[in-house]
């Protein structure tokens, strides 16, 4: 990069707060892109030069305009907690952190319009005062902050009632700041949120959102154990497929699994696939039908309200089960893969006995137009990054679809190609490149033709 006055640029951002500790910085260019052997030495030493923490959407225009005028990159963050280093800069710049700008604006039945750093659980908290909450959340919702999973994220706890972040009606209207000479406030509404959903903040600084909410059930906790692993995956179909009951999670865990799971080593008999589920309460005595059809046995259980305090079952499905399993051993990785909708999970057993302990199967029930179909986000057993790329083309192979959580680049994700609305927008409102420079490379060759 060119050379920049720094000291000029922490002056025109003068009443914002700016952080120029390096080790601060460094620590607030992360995310846990750790979780991918092949990111780790990609990534390693890549740091902003400074942050920059606006409190209000004024201060973000700030920052804005201060970026393009000196042609620094800008990278967004929200807490960090994606997984593919979005949010950690390729070319240094300036680092604009979303967590001052926490206000929820207001909260009514069925809607709620919170700016970017808000975090997931402080919303939900507000919304259940008034018997609503978030239609669906990442396992890291505690921390993580909404911009941050409009952003990055795709879906999660709750996605087997309400399907993914990019299905029509899941985000209503954004406000973004763009990174033009004379930086401008655009509102987004309707299928228009696409041109900034899940784009990694390449092209537009997210600031305000207006995101519905979902009834709020009191969710029972249950853990159910089984002795082959596809009883398991196949009961986990057939709730999901059961309309008459009311779920918010479906996670199933192969053996072993559960073995990483600390917390609930003296509840989950050994070498046992389970199912980790989140039930209204006035469902559990239908579930307990079902249970039996598919030979399991609950093996713990708490109510609504005993869930409510302590361990969260939540924190043990989507990628927070990655994160318990690496606790116990660092060497594993993941992937991130949809099946077929396929009632008999033909595809799904295949794999199964294919890998066996090589790759682990974790599934995680969603709802993808209409229809209850396996997404996965496997464990697997990391040798090289030949092996772990035969691995993902063998799943693409036998019909999976595979999100390559080893990227970076947004289109090597999953995506393939970039919506062109995507790349339209992005050259409207980013002129100059500076957003998140280098995880898009789509732009970089239409301007190189």
């Amino acid at each position: 990069m060119q050379s920049v006055d720094w000291d000029a640029i922490v002056t025109a951002l003068a009443g914002v707060e700016v952080i120029t500790d390096a080790t601060q910085v460094a620590k607030l260019s992360q995310d846990y892109h750790t979780f991918s052997p092949v990111l780790v030495p990609l990534l390693s030493g890549k740091t902003g030069d400074l942050v920059a923490r606006p409190a209000t959407e004024e201060q973000v225009i700030q920052v804005a305009k201060t970026c393009v005028k000196y042609k620094v990159p800008l990278t967004v963050r929200g807490a960090g907690t994606g997984n593919y280093g979005q949010c950690v800069p390729l070319h240094g710049g300036v680092i604009l952190d979303t967590t001052r700008l926490n206000a929820i604006r207001w909260v009514k039945p069925g809607l709620a319009c919170v700016q970017a750093g808000v975090k997931l659980a402080a919303l939900d908290k507000q919304a259940r005062e008034i018997g609503w909450e978030m239609r669906m959340a990442p396992s890291t919702y505690r921390t993580a902050t909404i911009g941050g999973f409009i952003g990055g994220g795709s879906g999660g706890i709750g996605s087997i009632t309400y399907g993914q972040l990019r299905d029509r009606g899941n985000l209503h209207a954004l406000r973004v700041i763009t990174m033009e000479d004379e930086p401008r406030v655009i509102e987004l509404r309707g299928d228009d949120v696409h041109k900034v959903n899940h784009a990694w903040g390449v092209n537009g600084i997210i600031t305000e959102l207006e995101i519905p909410l979902g009834p709020a059930y009191p969710w029972a906790e249950l853990i159910v154990a089984f002795n082959d692993f596809m009883a398991a995956a196949k009961f986990g179909q057939a709730l999901g497929d059961a309309d008459g009951l009311i779920k918010k999670l479906i996670c199933i865990c192969a053996s072993p699994i559960p073995s990483y799971f600390a917390a609930f080593k003296n509840q989950i008999p050994e070498d046992r696939p389970c199912a980790l589920l989140m039930i209204a309460e006035s469902c559990l005595e239908p579930l307990q039908g079902l249970i039996s059809q598919y030979g399991g046995s609950i093996c713990y259980q708490k109510s609504a309200q005993e869930a409510s305090k302590g361990t969260s079952l939540a924190e043990f499905t989507w990628n927070h089960t990655t994160l318990h399993a690496r606790n116990v051993d660092p060497s594993l990785t993941y992937l991130q893969t949809l099946f077929p909708n396929d009632k008999d999970l033909k595809l799904v057993e295949h794999m199964y006995h294919h890998f066996r302990d090589e790759v682990m199967m974790h599934l995680e029930f969603i709802r993808v137009n209409g229809a209850a179909i396996p997404a996965a986000l496997q464990l697997v057993r990391y040798t090289t990054e030949e092996r772990l790329n035969e691995i993902m083309r063998y799943h693409e192979d036998q019909g999976a679809f595979i999100a390559n959580p080893h990227t970076y680049i947004i289109e090597d994700g999953g995506r393939k190609h970039m919506d062109p609305q995507q790349v339209q927008f992005k050259e409207m409102v980013d002129p100059y490149g500076l957003m998140n420079p280098g995880k898009m490379k789509t732009l970089v060759k239409s301007k190189a033709q």
